[in-house]
């Protein structure tokens, strides 16, 4: 496994323009997300041109011509907007008005204090793993879905095992017996994938998570692999509602006729990451990774 190659150049200063064209994206459903926008609007704007602004998630951004996406909101507003970029991915900045955090890292104070630096092009720009998965029946495609954290068969009513075979390059892995199997990016590795015990992936890596829900053999564990492989899963007696899940989005509920492919995409996840901000900062503090508890205790 190779790391991808070294933080891009923002589009707006290669181009020789002083200030980025910015969209401002979130949820107006989402607590305080209008109301943190009409704040810091004025502030975006001494800084950069905003160009459009999208607080309905079925926005298709795919055409935007913007050189950013400022996102406020949570993780998930982050996963949305990623979906409505398509192929057309811009670099994202990430303002938490959420919980944990991890992709929208950056509070609204810390982006008042950064966000000039970015515009000035003082940041890095970093490349992440998206996955293209395809629901396929009798070798017909049903549906595509870009995804940037994971995919997901979960087993649903009525709740019995399920029987699910995983193959690579279309080669036969194994039979897992679970309540469902997840293949996770990098970037979902803290996730779902995280809390069915799966391990932290460096979010630069291009590779993939196989992590299994509640395997019935104990000696069956989480599996990394090369994202340059292709990902097959099928379930040959699946419950009545078992459903292939991309970001949580439905692709529908599966029969015995279909497979799941899941594949590097072409796309790449684009991250605005500030001098400050790094990656096991980022993790000490959204995992509240202690250090020395005797230190803690006095």
């Amino acid at each position: 496994m190779t790391h991808d190659p070294a933080p891009l150049r923002p589009a707006w200063i290669a181009a020789g323009r002083r200030r980025p064209r910015a969209i401002v994206l979130g949820s107006s459903a989402k607590p305080h997300v209008l109301e943190e926008v009409c704040r810091l609007r004025p502030f975006i704007q001494r800084h950069s041109d905003i160009v459009a602004e999208a607080f309905d998630r079925h926005r298709d951004l795919s055409t935007s011509d913007a050189d950013i996406a400022i996102v406020l909101g949570g993780d998930g507003s982050i996963l949305h907007a990623a979906k409505q970029m398509g192929a057309n991915q811009l670099p994202v900045v990430g303002v938490n008005l959420g919980r944990l955090g991890f992709l929208a890292g950056v509070y609204p104070d810390e982006f008042v204090r950064c966000f000039p630096a970015v515009c000035a092009g003082d940041c890095d720009i970093v490349e992440h793993l998206m996955l293209q998965c395809t629901l396929l029946r009798r070798g017909d495609v049903l549906r595509r879905e870009l995804g940037l954290n994971e995919t997901a068969i979960l087993g649903g009513a009525p709740f019995s095992m399920l029987h699910i075979d995983l193959y690579v390059d279309s080669d036969l892995v194994t039979t897992y017996s679970c309540d469902g199997l997840i293949i996770s990016t990098p970037v979902g590795s803290t996730a779902h994938s995280l809390s069915a015990g799966g391990p932290i992936l460096r979010k630069d890596l291009r590779a993939f998570v196989i992590s299994p829900l509640n395997p019935h053999t104990l000696t069956v564990r989480p599996v990394i692999d090369s994202a340059d492989r292709v990902y097959e899963m099928v379930v040959p007696e699946p419950n009545e509602s078992t459903t292939a899940v991309v970001d949580g989005v439905s692709l529908g509920t599966l029969t015995c006729e279909d497979r799941v492919r899941v594949e590097a995409a072409e796309p790449k996840f684009k991250m605005i990451e500030t001098r400050d901000r790094n990656y096991y900062r980022t993790l000490r503090e959204k995992l509240g990774w202690g250090g020395n508890l005797r230190s803690q205790s006095s």
